[in-house]
């Protein structure tokens, strides 16, 4: 009997090592996951524009801040926002600094440095620098889309 439950108890004991190390590693890859929309999304605002990798990268309900006090609600609202000229000729790099994944692998956030070029009709670019801060929400297909920005 005192063998059976030595079995026992070290088979329970393995298996949740095992289960440990099998949600780290889930982590690990939910991270993975996010840093790699986030670096994708950046890519696609360099070679699509800023307008299409927005878009894309939307959650149907994402919201963005942009300005002292403006909230652009929705796709919509986003597509809108980005349809103005002053973005045909602005170019936005950035690169997370930091990520971080909820328990429950469903939201992250990010957060960064961004730098945004412009050119004025004279042809003189200015710049900006900032920080960004960015949360993402898993879609049930897997894929990752920001709520927040």
């Amino acid at each position: 009997m005192k063998c059976l439950f030595t079995i026992s108890l070290l088979t329970f004991i393995t298996l949740c090592s095992c289960r440990q190390k099998s949600a780290d590693n889930s982590a690990d890859d939910w991270k993975k996951q996010v840093t790699d929309a986030e670096h994708s999304f950046a890519l696609m605002a360099v070679e699509k524009g800023i307008a299409a990798a927005f878009e894309f990268y939307a959650d149907t309900n994402a919201v963005i801040k942009r300005g002292n006090d403006s909230l652009i609600f929705g796709k919509e609202g986003i597509r809108n926002f980005y349809a103005a000229d002053y973005y045909r000729t602005t170019s936005l790099q950035w690169e997370p600094d930091f990520v971080e994944i909820a328990a429950s692998g469903d939201l992250a956030y990010t957060y960064g440095r961004y730098v945004l070029q412009s050119k004025d009709s004279t042809g003189k670019i200015s710049e900006k620098t900032g920080i960004f801060h960015t949360v993402w929400k898993k879609q049930a297909d897997g894929s990752w889309k920001y709520v927040w920005d």
